[in-house]
């Protein structure tokens, strides 16, 4: 699974070039949209609830964690709009991260608002991880996949984008067998994220992963 990624050939986009570049290919009539995300520490400078995140504030996070909420309710009704199936699929590590917990806040407003999002336990795919994790990509269709780029400090740094329709489709490929695999967005919050005490967070925001 996910073979063929690592030699994959990619052209690689700076932040604004990739953002450009995926609303274009995104309103072009792709059908579908998976993203996995892998990642289990990130920085979203700008975004007010991360900020108190960050800051130590877990109950301004909390009570700011909605705040986008206009905006992706915008962005169903978009994909709605377009014909776009959208999925995503997060991959969680264990013990969970502060930065996964907070970050299931923000989703959680996403899923109550019908984004299609499921969760996969990372040790149920050891096996596949013995060489290399599972890549962090967005795909658009069989038109184009993004590969997110982040820097050692885990801001956001563009994106390795890929045209090759085969890699696309081996790629889906492995999207849509990790997604039979995983949990639903709900029934994974209630048991793992609801029960944890506010994490413990130092340091001073600063990066930026980009849109949640």
């Amino acid at each position: 699974m996910f073979d063929s990624f690592p030699h994959g050939t990619a052209v690689r986009m700076d932040r604004p070039a990739y953002h450009a570049d995926l609303s274009r290919v995104y309103g072009s009539g792709i059908g579908f949209l998976n993203k996995l995300e892998r990642g289990q520490n990130f920085k979203e400078r700008g975004f007010p609830s991360w900020e108190a995140f960050a800051g130590g504030d877990w109950d301004g996070a909390l009570a700011l964690a909605g705040e986008r909420r206009d905006d992706y309710a915008g962005e169903l009704r978009r994909a709605a709009r377009l014909g776009i199936a959208q999925r995503r699929l997060r991959v969680v590590e264990f013990p969970i991260t502060p930065y996964v917990q907070w970050e299931f806040f923000v989703l959680r407003v996403r899923a109550d608002l019908g984004d299609d999002i499921r969760v996969l336990d990372a040790r149920a795919i050891s096996n596949i991880e013995r060489m290399r994790p599972v890549p962090e990509v967005v795909v658009l269709g069989d038109t184009a996949m993004y590969e997110v780029v982040y820097d050692d400090d885990g801001n956001a740094d563009g994106a390795n984008r890929y045209s090759d329709r085969s890699l696309i489709r081996e790629t889906n490929a492995g999207f849509d067998a990790l997604y039979e695999r995983a949990e639903g967005f709900h029934a994974f919050f209630d048991r793992e994220i609801a029960p944890l005490d506010p994490p413990h967070t130092t340091g001073t925001p600063a990066g930026s992963r980009g849109s949640r």
